[in-house]
């Protein structure tokens, strides 16, 4: 853990350099904020899942540095907005949840929230303003105050039109703006400002937050720690550096020496990004535990404890059947389909106890546990029963 600055410390400068910084509205008057008074700084969240992924944890990092500096967090949910949905970066509509999915998800997320932030973090949901907010009423204190012009400029709206965007979502925007001002006046009518951070993507132009397996997952129900573990690891070269910086508490001295690293030398701080990030989300013990595991997979997988794994629990009987390779790949979520099951095969990158396999072999009847690897990074638990 860094020491914690100062409330007079250029905090902003700090955010800065670790690139959480893009636009601002008013880039002096947040800097001087920051230094001469305490400031709360809320971030929005809607609710579509049971758990919030590695794209959102860009916002939590920055929550948390300011409450490191002294200020007062203040994460929203929304309980409202999550029915309409956040037409950006979509080709269609979100699916619309009813009220008992939004409060399970609610739940789910607070889980991420009490980690980075603490159990004290204030909160609060969108609903408690916008539920019995009248539609007339609405108009006339927000609508008036955009150009409809305007909003066809922005991003999340003119890369809809291409497609289907409804009026529901089209208002999309003015419900956040409402928000921003709503919880400004909650707070006695204090000067606001806005600040955006840059869009998280990898050097490949990935959008964060996705793997090759899905989601990845903050919550540990979603995704075990040692799968998240792994994705860390697995960090393209391009963007160790950026990583570390926004998503570890470390040195920025330490984050450039880290990622200046060259080859062999860059994978150590691969691990390093991994065991940081998966300690802040999964505690100590999880993050050196998937560091010993995935050590010990590449040893000799057969034989260690590999209880850290994730499981994929499969059919004693079908095995005594003659269960294929193939078909524990797929079981197993390694693969989406048997053909892959047997490209990955053919180019040699299906192991089983570390020995390479093919997808039409069957897996050993006298046996009831294995670990299986697609390729060096993806080891799952298989287990007959």
């Amino acid at each position: 853990m860094s020491p914690t600055p100062p409330l007079d410390s250029d905090v902003f400068a700090l955010l800065q350099e670790r690139g959480f910084v893009h636009q601002c509205t008013d880039e002096a008057g947040i800097r001087q904020q920051f230094t001469r008074r305490k400031v709360t700084a809320y971030l929005g969240f809607d609710a579509t899942a049971d758990s919030l992924h590695v794209g959102h944890l860009q916002g939590l990092m920055l929550m948390r540095w300011l409450q490191k500096a002294g200020h007062t967090p203040l994460l929203l949910i929304g309980g409202a907005t999550t029915r309409i949905g956040d037409p950006s970066f979509r080709d269609t509509s979100r699916p619309v949840l009813d009220t008992a999915s939004i409060a399970h998800n609610m739940q789910g997320i607070g889980q991420a929230f009490t980690r980075y932030l603490g159990a004290d973090v204030q909160v609060v949901d969108n609903a408690q303003w916008l539920d019995g907010l009248g539609y007339l009423e609405f108009l006339s204190m927000a609508g008036k105050h955009f150009s409809v012009n305007r909003m066809l400029t922005f991003d999340a709206i003119r890369s809809r039109l291409e497609h289907s965007l409804s009026f529901l979502e089209f208002g999309y925007t003015l419900l956040q703006a409402y928000d921003f001002v709503e919880l400004g006046r909650k707070a006695a009518n204090l000067q606001l400002y806005g600040m955006t951070m840059p869009l998280l993507a990898t050097s490949d132009g990935k959008k964060m937050g996705k793997s090759a397996a899905g989601a990845v997952w903050l919550n540990a129900d979603r995704l075990s720690p040692f799968d998240f573990w792994q994705f860390w690891r697995n960090t393209d070269d391009r963007d160790v550096q950026r990583f570390l910086a926004l998503f570890t508490e470390l040195p920025m001295d330490e984050v450039r020496r880290l990622g200046c690293l060259q080859g062999v030398e860059l994978n150590a701080a691969k691990i390093i990004l991994a065991n940081e990030v998966t300690r802040l989300a999964h505690g100590a013990q999880a993050a050196t535990a998937a560091a010993q595991g995935a050590q010990s997979i590449h040893a000799a997988p057969s034989q260690h404890n590999n209880d850290h794994l994730p499981q994929a629990i499969i059919s004693l009987q079908a095995v005594q059947n003659g269960m294929s390779v193939a078909e524990v790949v797929q079981l197993a979520g390694l693969a989406p389909s048997r053909s892959e099951a047997r490209r990955l095969a053919e180019g040699g990158g299906l192991r089983i106890n570390g020995e390479k396999v093919q997808a039409h072999d069957e897996l050993d009847r006298s046996a009831t546990r294995w670990v299986l690897s697609a390729g060096k990074k993806r080891h799952v638990q298989v287990i007959a029963q």
